[in-house]
């Protein structure tokens, strides 16, 4: 029987979505949306939605092919959480058909006082030791010393530059790591 494919753990903010681009300068290949998701709105507390300004998300429509072409099983790992799926996943080009899981974080601070990332922890137990990568802007040292204390399998944590977001380099990180591991699965790798 043929082992289950790698995980991919996406973020949104700083991986799908440049956010810490110049505001003024798109980066390549990026359309603008104006969007209203409910966890931008929960973050106007009490404000009615129509006084809410709409959230500016920079996506690229090429993402979501290029991610489905990867030997993974993607799952979204954001705070965006759902409404990824919703808000998301089909303006970068995944199938509408389909949702794809979620690993939900809940309202926890972003820093924990062992000086993790709120999701990394969430990740480890969703990965239950099968082997994954994480693309995210808030991978620290800590949160690969958990990971590597934490997680039997092989584990990607891979920074994402927030103010470019996905590059070609990242997916041919992402695709020589997922090679490596089909190769030799007794090995993890940082990046």
């Amino acid at each position: 029987m043929r082992a289950p494919k790698p995980l991919l753990l996406l973020d949104v903010d700083g991986v799908l979505n440049p956010c810490e681009a110049l505001p003024h300068r798109r980066p390549p290949g990026y359309q603008t949306h104006r969007l209203k998701p409910d966890c931008w709105i929960a973050q106007h507390d009490g404000l009615p939605e129509h006084l809410v300004k709409p959230l500016r998300v920079w996506l690229n429509p090429a993402h979501g092919p290029a991610l489905m072409r990867l030997p993974y099983e993607l799952v979204w790992a954001t705070t965006w959480e759902h409404d990824a799926n919703e808000w998301i996943g089909w303006r970068i080009g995944l199938p509408r058909t389909e949702d794809l899981p979620v690993i939900e974080f809940g309202d926890q601070d972003v820093i924990r006082p062992d000086g993790t990332y709120v999701k990394t922890w969430r990740i480890v137990e969703y990965a239950a030791g099968r082997p994954f990568a994480w693309v995210d802007d808030q991978i620290g040292d800590a949160d690969r010393a958990y990971v590597a204390r934490h997680h039997t399998g092989p584990a990607l944590l891979h920074y994402v530059d927030p103010r470019k977001g996905l590059t070609d380099d990242d997916f041919t990180v992402l695709a020589d790591w997922a090679a490596q591991i089909s190769t030799d699965t007794t090995k993890g790798a940082d990046a």
